[in-house]
């Protein structure tokens, strides 16, 4: 069975490999479900790992309906990746009314070229899994990462196995709630993947008496923040 750790940090990729993994899925920002990777993140770890490396490709936190300018920005981290040869990349778009968005997906897929390519967890927010894994093994994805739209993909069994028969050349990895307690289920239920983060925390600080840097206004999934240009104009002009 292959074993993907999602990473973090240098840190992390090196205990993961140290500890046997197959493979990493680099990001950041584990919070929001993760993000690309910075420039500096990406270069250490392609340097000190031997194991395959993918790369995460999401600008943003929220929703997975991109405008042209995300998409742009996502296809330029996708050239940095090719042209530093990491393994594949890990991404997902799609409509805003929850179905794959096929013409965007093949223009990741066309600018990875050689790489590997995993359709993300975007695929647990579609509105018909088996007709969505059908419509990304035409486009030519490798891998799907998926919970089987449920928060754990221990209690969704069932539907990852439908999804990995709908299909011979699309691997299925479950993903989601993936721990020691659960990881062997997968591999006796016929699957062949799996996806864990396998986090702990340390480096603890105490910032009871700081006040918070997180900014829950903006950890929204329906929306996306922009900067606008008139608000930014009017403060300009009343300073200046």
């Amino acid at each position: 069975m292959l074993v993907e750790v999602c990473c973090n940090s240098l840190e992390s990729a090196l205990n993961a490999q140290k500890a046997g993994a197959d493979r990493i899925e680099l990001c950041s920002e584990l919070g929001v479900g993760g993000l690309t990777p910075s420039y500096g993140l990406l270069k250490l770890v392609k340097e000190a790992l031997e194991i395959p490396i993918h790369v995460l490709i999401r600008p943003r936190g929220g929703h997975f309906s991109y405008s042209d300018s995300e998409l742009k920005v996502m296809k330029t981290n996708i050239a940095f990746c090719r042209e530093i040869g990491v393994n594949g990349i890990v991404t997902g778009v799609l409509t805003k009314d929850f179905y794959v968005h096929r013409d965007q997906t093949a223009e990741l897929i066309e600018a990875a070229k050689s790489m590997k390519f995993t359709f993300h967890r975007a695929f647990d927010w579609v509105v018909n899994p088996h007709d969505a894994i059908t419509e990304l093994d035409e486009l030519g994805v490798d891998t799907v990462l998926t919970s089987g739209q449920q928060p754990n993909a221990d209690v969704a069994l069932k539907l990852l196995l439908e999804l990995q028969e709908k299909t011979s050349k699309v691997q299925v990895m479950a993903g989601g709630g993936i721990n020691l307690s659960n990881a062997l289920l997968f591999k006796e239920a016929g699957l062949s993947a799996i996806h864990l983060s396998g986090s702990k925390f340390g480096q603890v600080v105490n910032v009871s008496h700081k006040i918070p840097m997180s900014s829950a206004k903006h950890l929204q999934e329906h929306q996306v923040a922009v900067t606008d240009s008139e608000v930014v104009r009017q403060v300009i002009n009343a300073v200046k």
